[in-house]
């Protein structure tokens, strides 16, 4: 691969930082502003070898998402590499819709494996591209939040505003 480029901007939930190749395809994302942290949660094989800060065109998609428009999100490309599983698993969560998160053993069943929950759960685990796969969205079998890498807070955060907008429908 060639230089990917990286944007951090501001959101109500922190800086988001998003890494794109240079077809604009979001590689990883998350809420931070430490770009080697962003560029971390790609496997080895997968990381640029260059990186420059430059502007991406998910970042208007994430500004328009924390400013209501929770669909905005769906039609950014993003390129992702793993197993068979975890890239049904990472395209079965952009199906998810907003405001109506599953479990974790729901999402299972969503894969046609309704006893891979541990998998489940790790194909959520390993999502690079926070946000535009909204891993996010998938919660322990108990209705608790589980894991988030970006941190608990912000997974609330995500879930209550995407729930209040579908409220208000």
């Amino acid at each position: 691969m060639t230089t990917a480029t990286i944007e951090t901007i501001d959101t109500p939930d922190g800086p988001f930082t998003i890494l794109a190749d240079p077809d604009g395809r979001v590689l990883s994302s998350g809420w931070t502003s430490d770009a080697e942290l962003v560029v971390g949660r790609l496997a080895p094989a997968a990381r640029p070898s260059a990186v420059a800060e430059g502007r991406t065109d998910a970042a208007d998609a994430a500004r328009a998402y924390y400013e209501g428009d929770v669909a905005a999100i769906d039609g950014v490309a993003v390129a992702q590499t793993g197993t068979a599983l975890q890239l049904a698993g990472w395209s079965a969560l952009r199906g998810i819709a907003p405001g109506a998160p599953l479990t974790y053993t729901g999402f299972a069943a969503t894969l046609g494996q309704p006893r891979a929950v541990r998998a489940a759960a790790s194909i959520c685990a390993r999502n690079a591209p926070a946000l535009f796969v909204p891993c996010h969205r998938v919660l322990r079998t108990d209705g608790s939040l589980g894991g988030f890498a970006w941190g608990l807070e912000v997974k609330r955060r995500l879930l209550d505003r995407e729930t209040a907008l579908r409220a208000r429908g």
